[in-house]
């Protein structure tokens, strides 16, 4: 059918183009962000492009809602303002005859976008939190960076080398500040490198310098010249993160038998559950809102769309959070938000069906409505 294809046509293009619009300006944001967190030291700087790339993934379900949302309003508020409905209704098509061709198209991506929730969410997150435990659980040397001064892991020592050759281990001009013991041990050296012990552990030998050792306040120091000098690099376990509930699978979530986790693995479960359900009832509310006079020719649809989705996922997110809390039971608050918004959108059909009648005759039975 030429409506059918010439909707299905114009929803494809513009759900294509609003998304890569949004994915566009959620990359910029994360570059921004990743950036300054790997300019302060937070992560490993050759990670950032991963961790751009698996914080896009995250939230793929969040932006293929929005999308789908804004397309279907976008083409009817063309449809109207240009007066093609105007045209189809004419031809004997009612704002019922868009509810099937529209859901036809937005089916497979509501089941996306509930993939997305439920699997890839979750192994995006679990993703960057290990990459990001990693850098944060380096040991002393791999956390020294030439030029800069850099603090240990345990906050008891401060280094600063000025050349540092990765490859070949070696290091010029040190700077090594150690604080253990109320004692203040400061070592400086023209060079150095790295070697590693029989035992697994690394040590950095210093040649010609100097080492200041003492108390802050007293008048006791030490000062010690050297041709050689060795200090041991304390090394982290690598310890796999804890993780959080945004990192869960779905059954980890549901198959959690420590009771004080309950509630919040219920919340988690309920907003990747909410957010295929949200995307449908989204669709079925923008087909009545698209309205628009083509006299007047105004977006104000637009307006109302906007807070419509704020409104939505506030309540979403109030959801999970009641949940979480114990608040709420989880089969009480999985269902009125969504069922709500469904009877919204059916309440705004009926209304737009014949606009002649008073509107609360609408809301009728035909049968009822012709006596």
């Amino acid at each position: 059918m030429i409506f059918e294809k010439a909707l299905r046509r114009e929803l494809s293009l513009t759900t294509g183009g609003v998304f890569l619009v949004l994915v566009t300006i959620m990359i910029t944001t994360l570059v921004i962000r990743i950036l300054g967190f790997a300019a302060n030291g937070s992560v490993n700087p050759e990670d950032a492009l991963v961790l751009i790339a698996l914080a896009t993934l995250a939230y793929m379900a969040v932006l293929l809602t929005v999308s789908l949302f804004i397309a279907v309003l976008i083409v009817l508020v063309r449809w109207y303002k240009d007066s093609e409905m105007i045209v189809w209704f004419a031809s004997g098509l009612s704002i019922t005859n868009l509810i099937g061709p529209i859901f036809k198209f937005a089916w497979p991506l509501i089941v996306v976008i509930g993939i997305l929730a439920l699997i890839v969410w979750p192994w995006a997150n679990r993703e960057s939190s290990i990459i990001s435990q990693r850098f944060q659980q380096r040991d002393d040397v791999s956390m020294v960076t030439a030029g800069q001064f850099r603090e240990s892991a345990k906050a008891d020592r401060v280094f600063f080398i000025e050349e540092l050759d990765i490859d070949k281990g070696l290091v010029k001009n040190i700077f090594v500040a150690d604080n253990r013991n109320q004692k203040l041990s400061i070592v400086v050296a023209a060079d150095g490198y790295i070697e590693n012990s029989v035992n697994g552990e690394k040590k950095v030998v210093l040649s010609h310098g100097r080492r200041y050792e003492g108390q802050p306040t007293q008048a006791n120091f030490r000062i010690l010249e050297f041709d050689q000098y060795e200090t041991i690099l304390r090394n982290k376990e690598i310890k796999p993160p804890n993780p959080r509930d945004r990192e869960k699978t779905v059954l980890e979530l549901i198959n959690q038998d420590n009771p004080a986790l309950i509630n919040s693995h219920m919340g988690e479960l309920l907003w990747r559950m909410g957010l295929p359900l949200m995307a449908l009832g989204l669709v079925f509310i923008a087909i009545p809102l698209a309205y628009v006079n083509p006299r007047l020719g105004n977006y104000t649809a637009l307006f109302y769309a906007v807070l419509l989705y704020l409104l939505y996922s506030n309540l979403l997110n109030l959801s999970q959070n009641y949940v979480s809390q114990g608040r709420l039971n989880f089969a009480l608050a999985i269902w009125p938000i969504h069922v709500f918004a469904l009877v919204i959108a059916l309440f705004l059909i009926r209304n737009r069906i014949n606009p002649s009648i008073a509107w609360w005759r609408r809301q009728l039975p035909r049968f009822l409505i012709r006596k």
